[in-house]
């Protein structure tokens, strides 16, 4: 079928009558400017995508190292061989399905969100005619990640000792440095001299997780902490990679005999103890960076002995 100011359209039909209501078909939808030609997907995969997403918008994001290894392996998966007219949210909730059955639900909701931010790029900013995002109804899995993990004092002394004992010497003050200040691994890995203003005890965080940066208060212990770094080193206080961290990180751990205990964990810790410590939820939430307070309850567990100990003391007050 031929309009002008069209590119021809062909389809193949075992009876005249089936391809003769087609062409009446295309030439309304033609007329009334419904018409788009998807023939560009058919010469397309979803491997081409990736690798162009990869490689012109993932490079500039900041998590940009992590999402190159999750489009990289996706790039070598069945996946990436389907052409783009074939893709549809049945194939997405098929590789959903099967990849749950090697990977936490945390996991495939970080793929399938990148999928999906690509197919938006790859529509409104590269004119590709999908009918639709193939993952905007796509179901997530569950996840159930709400860890009420505490770090009594034996076994934070067990971590010290064991941190203390690191061929990596840094591995010890960033650890304090986490459970002083309610940081997360990248802020701390991130600090510079730049930062500081140690006369006010104050430390800016210029680049987090919601991309507003905060200045935080500093404990006594925490700005000494820095103090020394700061006396030892020029530019960053804890030149650290992610990967060097996480693999020292299972070693001490593993040597200090604790289970069930991650580096995050130890924000969690933080943030419990500054509310312990007497601490308003705006207090604790100018320190830790939530803009929702009531994502502070995620990561405060209140330990009851101190409850206790609390209520005992005003009790004795009220008494008196």
């Amino acid at each position: 079928m031929r309009r002008k100011g069209t590119k021809p359209a062909s389809k193949s039909f075992l009876l005249r009558e089936d391809a003769r209501a087609w062409a009446r078909k295309m030439e309304v939808s033609i007329d009334r400017g419904e018409f788009i030609d998807r023939s560009c997907l058919s010469v397309m995969t979803l491997g081409d995508l990736l690798r162009r997403y990869r490689d012109t918008v993932s490079t500039k994001k900041r998590s940009h190292d992590n999402e190159k290894i999750i489009l990289n392996a996706i790039i070598g998966r069945d996946l990436a061989s389907f052409q783009l007219d074939e893709i549809s949210p049945a194939v997405f909730a098929a590789y959903r399905d099967e990849r749950l059955s090697k990977v936490k639900p945390a996991t495939i909701n970080r793929e399938l969100g990148i999928l999906r931010h690509m197919f938006d790029v790859a529509f409104l900013e590269w004119d590709l005619p999908f009918p639709e995002n193939p993952l905007a109804r796509i179901r997530k899995p569950r996840v159930s990640n709400k860890r009420s993990r505490r770090l009594p004092v034996e076994e934070e002394m067990a971590l010290f000792q064991s941190a203390a004992r690191c061929r990596n010497k840094l591995m010890l003050p960033l650890i304090r440095l986490a459970l002083l200040t309610g940081m997360r691994r990248g802020e701390l890995l991130r600090i510079h001299v730049d930062h500081l203003d140690l006369e006010r005890s104050l430390l800016l965080v210029p680049i987090t997780k919601n991309g507003e940066p905060r200045t935080i208060p500093l404990l006594p212990e925490a700005a000494g902490l820095l103090r020394e770094l700061n006396c030892e080193r020029d530019g960053l206080l804890l030149p650290l990679t992610p990967h060097s961290v996480r693999h020292a990180w299972d070693r001490l751990v593993h040597r200090a005999g604790l289970t069930d205990l991650h580096f995050h964990d130890l924000r969690h810790e933080a943030i419990s103890r500054f509310f312990e410590l007497g601490l308003s939820v705006p207090e604790v939430a100018l320190i830790s960076g939530h803009k929702d307070f009531s994502q502070l309850s995620r990561y405060t567990h209140m330990r009851a002995e101190n409850i206790v100990s609390k209520l005992q003391d005003l009790g004795q007050v009220l008494e008196a």
